[in-house]
């Protein structure tokens, strides 16, 4: 049982990808991170000996994840904890984190991130599927703070040049589609994310960004409710913020809701 300063691999796994999970915060040294370089979905990496330069920038809550969840962990914790962040520490650490089976991110592919330590990231605007879905994820799972940028489709490999931005779901580059795979499928295997949830996902993202409803029942509605969107808000911004919910939906129903259905029967049922 973990203590009250720390959580349980379990539990951490049931509010990583939600919009209240935690800032995950990766304190491992760089000799320990070599060891096994992934990060815990979301994580961002600091050094634990300069916590007091950057605890500040910490808002909400927090768990710290070092190589065994001890000393550095705990130690960076209570500084947390000092500083009015409610922080807990990963029981056992990240090596207890990857014996659980949690899905980890290599950090090879991360995109470096910008003076303000978030990934930046381009694309066509006017998004349907395939570029509110992409943007999901990454917030949810790899990067949470990330900048996505919306403009006309001739001028996204000049932003990505100019803004150092990483371009995605446009032709000739890497986070693209891939045969019969969307850009979200690529994203989801090339982050590490796979999963029963996620990929059960992934094929209802696929289906409604190729045109392909034969894929699976939830393809039609996922297709539906992204037109609708599409149509409600000018502003591509606006219309991600109202994307992130319906994937959050999506998402929870894929992980834990698949097999429920609705029934409210009549009080004349049998008559």
């Amino acid at each position: 049982m973990p203590s009250y300063l720390e959580i349980s691999p379990d539990k951490l796994n049931r509010i990583i990808g939600t919009p209240n999970a935690p800032v995950m915060i990766d304190v491992r040294t760089d000799e320990d991170f070599a060891l096994d370089p992934r990060l815990v979905p979301g994580s961002i990496r600091q050094g634990h000996a300069d916590v007091g330069t950057w605890a500040k920038s910490i808002h909400g809550s927090a768990v710290i994840v070092c190589r065994r969840g001890r000393k550095l962990s705990h130690g960076v914790a209570a500084y947390l904890r000092h500083e009015g962040v409610d922080s807990e520490v990963l029981e056992g650490g990240f090596e207890a984190w990857i014996s659980f089976g949690g899905i980890a991110v290599p950090s090879d592919k991360l995109p470096p991130r910008d003076d303000q330590g978030r990934t930046v990231w381009v694309t066509r605007s006017r998004p349907k599927i395939d570029r509110i879905a992409c943007p999901w994820l990454i917030r949810r799972f790899v990067d949470p703070s990330a900048v996505f940028l919306f403009v006309p489709a001739t001028d996204v490999a000049l932003v990505a040049d100019c803004f150092g931005a990483v371009p995605f779901d446009v032709e000739n580059v890497f986070w693209s589609d891939r045969g019969e795979l969307c850009t979200f499928d690529v994203m989801v295997e090339e982050f590490g994310l796979t999963s029963e949830p996620m990929n059960r996902l992934a094929t209802i993202v696929r289906g409604a960004d190729t045109d392909r409803p034969d894929l699976a029942p939830e393809v039609a509605g996922l297709l539906a409710a992204s037109l609708g969107l599409s149509r409600m808000f000018n502003d591509d911004l606006e219309q991600l913020d109202a994307g992130m919910l319906l994937y959050d939906a999506f998402f929870r129903w894929s992980r834990d809701a698949t097999g429920e259905t609705h029934n409210w029967p009549s009080s004349k049922a049998g008559q």
